[in-house]
């Protein structure tokens, strides 16, 4: 089986929050709203930046804890909203909050909590099993155990990119990071990824057997 892939679309059947990605500018405007308790502006918000929130997640914690903490995340954000004061540093801001509640959910897990690969891909709790049942496949799996056994610096952009389906330049926006770098950890990660999917994909070559004359 050989499996391609192109920085074009999100695998299909993971937690989406399709909204329009909107300017920065616009960003901004729903940011100030919000601390002035607009809770209208601060909903939109939340459906801008959900992929994003759930994607940095998804790169530190299990596949169904991801989902749970995303919400935990945005009511984290609201009350100390008002102490942002430059608001165009909202999507880096909101990235850090993401990434500290991953490592808090670490910090508070028990032992066999741990995040591992196989954890990441668990279904078994009924919860999970239910919500992704329809969609679950095996060659998605092996895309994100794939992208999961990367370093960190490609891992955070790669499920942005492939899962939750941002572009390069929404990535860079969103998490406050240059879109060079993100470009770079984009093209070098997507390498690694190609040559590991590769690897699994190619059946183990066959020791010659020696023919009887």
């Amino acid at each position: 089986m050989v499996i391609q892939l192109e920085l074009r679309a999100p695998i299909p059947g993971w937690f989406t929050v399709n909204a329009p990605a909107g300017s920065l500018g616009a960003d901004e405007a729903l940011v100030r709203a919000a601390q002035q308790g607009d809770r209208s502006a601060f909903g939109t918000l939340y459906s801008r930046y959900a992929r994003m929130v759930h994607g940095i997640l998804l790169c530190r914690v299990p596949r169904a804890v991801a989902e749970d903490l995303v919400q935990d995340v945005f009511l984290q954000a609201l009350p100390h909203l008002a102490s942002l004061r430059d608001v165009s540093r909202f999507p880096g801001w909101l990235a850090a909050i993401a990434r500290n509640r991953a490592m808090d959910f670490h910090r508070r897990s028990h032992p066999h909590d741990a995040f591992t690969e196989e954890s990441a891909a668990d279904d078994s709790n009924p919860r999970s099993a239910n919500r992704h049942a329809v969609h679950k496949s095996v060659e998605t799996q092996a895309v994100l155990n794939a992208i999961l056994s990367l370093p960190e610096a490609y891992r955070e952009p790669l499920i942005l990119r492939l899962v939750e389906g941002m572009t390069g330049p929404e990535i860079a926006a969103r998490t406050g990071l240059t879109q060079g770098s993100v470009r770079v950890n984009l093209h070098r990660g997507l390498q690694q990824l190609r040559e590991i999917l590769g690897r699994k994909a190619t059946p183990a070559a066959s020791p010659a057997s020696g023919g009887e004359s």
